[in-house]
């Protein structure tokens, strides 16, 4: 019996094994990328051989367990509240997180952290948010970062502008954590994805 539920994982499982939300692994299942089987009460549940191709497929391995270990992301906001809620937010899910309070301070911690994401509030003072974008896009030890443009002022022209400056993704504050931790996810899987093509 317990070797039979070893095989088969719920939702939360198979989530918890992948190191995403279940909301994500939920698209997977209802766009048909991995395959699912229902109880009669309606639950999912996903055999290990299928989600194990599936891993395999959406080349997942570097996200797998341990994620928070050699994930990072630098926070980069004046605003100190900011920094401290997605501080929280983050760092329950396991993530190495850094702050940064301006453009300038933005630089050296990226030298010095070496983050794989950087939430990036677009107006700061001293240096905005669209300069420290094209700044780390501009070259090529750092333009593999990803860039997640989180704002309060939200307009077509800051989207657009921010989007050409080089940006992976742009969110509103304010931004509730399992929406930020989706968006966040999908960015590691893209860059995982990037990484396998660049070798």
């Amino acid at each position: 019996m317990n070797k039979v539920n070893e095989e088969i994982f719920s939702i939360p499982q198979a989530a918890k094994r992948c190191a995403i939300s279940r909301w994500t692994l939920m698209k997977c299942v209802n766009s048909g990328e991995l395959r699912a089987s229902r109880t009669p009460g309606g639950h999912h549940r996903i055999l290990k051989e299928d989600l194990e191709e599936f891993i395999i497929k959406k080349k997942m391995y570097p996200l797998v367990h341990k994620r928070s270990s050699n994930k990072r992301i630098l926070i980069v906001d004046d605003d100190l509240q900011i920094q401290k809620l997605l501080t929280v937010m983050l760092s329950s899910d396991r993530y190495e997180t850094e702050t940064a309070s301006s453009g300038f301070e933005a630089g050296a911690k990226v030298v010095k952290f070496k983050p794989d994401i950087i939430i990036l509030d677009l107006f700061m003072p001293e240096m905005s948010g669209f300069e420290v974008c094209r700044q780390i896009k501009k070259y090529p030890e750092t333009s593999h970062i990803k860039i997640l443009a989180l704002t309060g002022y939200d307009s077509e022209e800051n989207r657009d502008r921010i989007m050409e400056a080089g940006a992976d993704d742009y969110m509103i504050k304010p931004v509730g954590k399992d929406v930020l931790l989706k968006h966040i996810e999908d960015l590691l899987i893209e860059d995982s994805h990037n990484g396998k093509q660049r070798k």
